[in-house]
Parts: structure tokens; C-alpha cells; sequence
């Protein structure tokens, strides 16, 4: 994809500070058009439902990993869809799930957060599983997180229902809560995604449009850089090491004069074991794992990407709240 395209949409500086992750330049309100509507949709549920699949499908770009392995969006991904009469920011969040781990704690707090936040809910379920214990849990935190803002169920997967079976799942969820809406979707295919979106726009209140139309996100550059490093050791170590894996993004340099960009980024794991099998025999792994990255670093940028990994021990880095606020999973 072109530089015009997504590599300029996530950036929120001028030229000057295109880099600059801490200070983002201020930015004008876009004007208020007659009848517009603008808002917050969190998306929730629990972990592998499928919230990424579909908020990268609405958005229209992967801002969200994806993997059919459970809990791997971390982050509270903030993803904008325009629309002619409405703005949309779904809040993608980290799958809500009863555990007593401080990393997890860390994580349900960002869905709650979500929650709080949010003029529309989006909750999505597996259309092919039966009740699941979290499913209460996650009906608890709605109730208790929200500013009695309208609830829309969206079973998800129904490609892999067969749709005699759907009509009795709608009736049970129906004596469950007051949804306002119950849309059976499949976030993978496509099927029914458009009237779920057009429900959501027209649940958010008035309002003027909160980021101009070329954005596509409100995270910085090295956030997703980091994320797309994160993805690909996710992919190619999940077997070995899922949830050990956490990235820090350092230099991102532009060399004068050439289309290229110098990128580092250290990739933290939480024992020495780790580490060699990040590594990889003579560093097979770690270029694996760069050349990976790379196509979609280089999309992000505009350019093409020098990218530089290194690896470290952090040691039980999920357990550490200091480590947590640096790599970003809980609040300074």
C-alpha cells in the first residue's frame, strides 16, 4: 500500500516529528456536519470469539493480530471507520476471562476501561459454542461498567452453524438480557458485517467527527511496528512460548537523502531457555521472525526498512508491574 495511504493515515505529526511518539502535534476539530453521528463501539467478548477478525474487517485494514490462538490481542486497539453520515472508533479489547495473573488483570482492567468509555457495546459470542462460564462473567462487567448504553449481540461464525440451529440461540440470548439488537455475523466471511455496522452508526448519539477521515487509528507508528514484530514471533513460537513474548520499540530513523528507514526493536522474553529458541540456531529464528515483519513495517512507513532485532531477558516480565507500564499493558 502507497505512503498516501496507510503509512500517512496512523501518523499524527508533520514531517518534523514524524518519529516523535511522546509529544503529537495538535490537531483542529473537524467541522460538525448536520445530523452527523460519532462515537465509541467497544468490541468484547471472549478471547479467540473473533473480535480482531472483525474489527480489521470494518476497518479495512489488519490493526489487530490475528490468530486462532486465544488472548493475543493485549492492547486496547483504537480503530476508526467513516462512514458519510457517522464516525466510528472501535475499541478492540483484550478477551474478558476469569483469571487471578497479574498480566491478565492487567488486561481485563483495559476492557473494562473500554467499557466505561463506550456510547455502543458490541458483544460477540461463538454462534457454535454453548453457554461458557466466562459468558456470565462478561454479561457481570457490562452490567456494572456501563453508563447504560445500548448492548448489540453479534453471534459470530454462523459459517460454521447451520442456520435451523441459529433462530433457538437468538430466543435463548433474548431471556438473558435486553440487547437492543441481536445480529448473527461472520466477522471471517463478511456475511451480515454491513448491517451490524450500519446498526452500530445509527446507535451512536450526534456529534462532530473526533479524527480527520485519513486516520485509521489512534496509535502512534511504533506501536505498530511493535505489534507487527509481536505478530510474527506470536506465529512462528506460539507452540513454544505464546504468551512470553512482549517487544519495545527503539530507533526509528529515516536516513537523509535515501527511501529508507533504519528500525530497531528488542523482543523480551522471560528465561535465558527463551531466548535461544527466539534466537534460533545462528540466528535462523530472529531472521525469520524480521523478514516476516518487514512487508508490513515497510507499508506502515512508506519506505523500505533496515530492521535490526535483538533479544533479552526480562525476567518474569508478565509478573513485573514496572515492566508492564513500559511495554504498555498497564497505566503509568
Amino acid at each position: 500500500m502507497p505512503e498516501s495511504t496507510f503509512g500517512a493515515v496512523i501518523g499524527m505529526w508533520s514531517s518534523s516529528m514524524r518519529y516523535d511518539t511522546e509529544h503529537p502535534m495538535p490537531r483542529e476539530n473537524p467541522p460538525n456536519p448536520a445530523g452527523f453521528r460519532t462515537g465509541y463501539v467497544a468490541i468484547v467478548g471472549r478471547p479467540n470469539v473473533g473480535k480482531s477478525t472483525l474489527i480489521n474487517r470494518l476497518v479495512g485494514h489488519d490493526l489487530s493480530i490475528v490468530s486462532a490462538r486465544p488472548q493475543t490481542t493485549w492492547h486496547r486497539i483504537l480503530g476508526i471507520k467513516n462512514l458519510p453520515g457517522a464516525q466510528l472508533l472501535f475499541l478492540d479489547t483484550p478477551g474478558i476471562h476469569e483469571s487471578e495473573a497479574l498480566f491478565n488483570r492487567h488486561l481485563m482492567r483495559s476492557a473494562e476501561r473500554a467499557l466505561a468509555d463506550a456510547d455502543v457495546i458490541a458483544w460477540l459470542i461463538d454462534a457454535g459454542e454453548a453457554d461458557h462460564p466466562d459468558d456470565a462473567l462478561i454479561l457481570d462487567t457490562i452490567r456494572r461498567s456501563t453508563r447504560r448504553v445500548p448492548v448489540l449481540l453479534a453471534p459470530n461464525k454462523v459459517d460454521r452453524v447451520a442456520k435451523p440451529l441459529l433462530l433457538p440461540l437468538i430466543a435463548r440470548w433474548r431471556t438473558v438480557h435486553p440487547f437492543a439488537e441481536i445480529v448473527p455475523i461472520s466477522a471471517a466471511t463478511g456475511d451480515n458485517v454491513d448491517r451490524l455496522e450500519g446498526l452500530l452508526a445509527r446507535m451512536l448519539p450526534p456529534g462532530r467527527p473526533l479524527y480527520p477521515p485519513e486516520d485509521l487509528s489512534d496509535r502512534p507508528e511504533r506501536f505498530f511496528i511493535a505489534e507487527a514484530v509481536r505478530g510474527q514471533a506470536f506465529a512462528l513460537l506460539r507452540q513454544e512460548l505464546p504468551y512470553a513474548v512482549a517487544v519495545e520499540v527503539g530507533a526509528v530513523r529515516a536516513r537523509e537523502g535515501t527511501h529508507l528507514t533504519d528500525v530497531e526493536a528488542t523482543i523480551y522474553v522471560e528465561k535465558d531457555t527463551q531466548k535461544g529458541i527466539v534466537i534460533g540456531a545462528r540466528g535462523a529464528m530472529l531472521k525469520r521472525i524480521g523478514a516476516a515483519a518487514r512487508p508490513a513495517i515497510e507499508e506502515l512507513l512508506g519506505t523500505r526498512v533496515f530492521l535490526k532485532l535483538h533479544v533479552k531477558v526480562g525476567e518474569a516480565w508478565r509478573k513485573d508491574p514496572g515492566a508492564l507500564r513500559r511495554f504498555g499493558y498497564a497505566e503509568p
